[in-house]
């Protein structure tokens, strides 16, 4: 049977504040040394040039039944042209992005900066929070759960008769850090807000592969099957009147 603890005032003033407003701070001073230690690159043209041929397939297939059949062929017929259309990737030109990466210092430079503003901060903050905050409950979740959020809320508490919605100390920590993205975009903006979740999935990958897209947005363009819409309009207009007059 689950027991109700009494929370002492104490520790909301100098557990769950101070280690809310911690996290907010490092937060916002990790954005800023990483935009210090940000290098200015000049953009490689032949990426900037793929990436606007995808965008222009996209609209393509996203308007294709608003434009008649014939110019519609042709359109798809000058970007997926096996000889050179725009974009038809040989064989032997697909590039591979962890090479890529690592024959340019630079990139290579810039990844381990932002992995390093991401790492280093974090494993301090749970290093401090680990060492002076361990095994406090800091909180309580003011609705039931089941006993498999047990391990996400209660870390570092080894109670099984505690209920489940009481948070520790620790894992106040880790939801902070994965929950504050709303408000570093309200401090930042939206597009500088922190998010770690976004950090480690970048950390796992090398960056972006332009042929995969190029290769992908061919496929797409020749599975289009087209039915031109603009003689249905007519009909389509006069029905919605009839409905309008009734």
């Amino acid at each position: 049977m689950a027991e109700d603890l009494v929370l002492d005032t104490a520790i909301r003033d100098w557990v769950l504040i101070p280690l809310s407003v911690v996290m907010v701070l490092i937060g916002i001073l990790r954005y800023f040394v990483s935009k210090l230690m940000r290098s200015s690159q000049v953009p490689d043209l032949k990426i900037v040039k793929e990436g606007q041929v995808i965008v222009r397939a996209r609209n393509l297939r996203a308007g294709a039944n608003f434009i008649p059949p014939k110019s519609f062929r042709s359109r798809r017929v000058y970007f997926n042209n096996e000889e050179n259309g725009l974009l038809f990737v040989p064989k032997g030109q697909a590039q591979n992005a962890q090479a890529q990466m690592f024959s340019d210092p630079n990139m290579a430079m810039d990844m381990m900066k932002k992995n390093l503003s991401m790492i280093i901060p974090q494993t301090l903050t749970f290093a401090w929070v680990n060492f002076f905050f361990s095994g406090f409950v800091a909180a309580k979740i003011p609705f039931p759960l089941t006993q498999r959020f047990r391990s996400m809320l209660q870390n570092g508490i080894d109670l099984s008769t505690v209920d489940v919605s009481y948070v520790s100390s620790r894992s106040w920590y880790f939801l902070n850090l994965f929950g504050l993205r709303g408000l570093f975009s309200l401090i930042l903006g939206e597009e500088n807000a922190m998010d770690d979740t976004q950090r480690m999935m970048q950390m796992s990958g090398f960056g972006f592969d332009p042929t995969k897209s190029l290769s992908a947005e061919k496929d797409g363009l020749d599975i289009v099957q087209h039915e031109w819409a603009l003689p249905k309009f007519e009909h389509r207009a006069e029905v919605v009147l009839k409905k309008l007059i009734r």
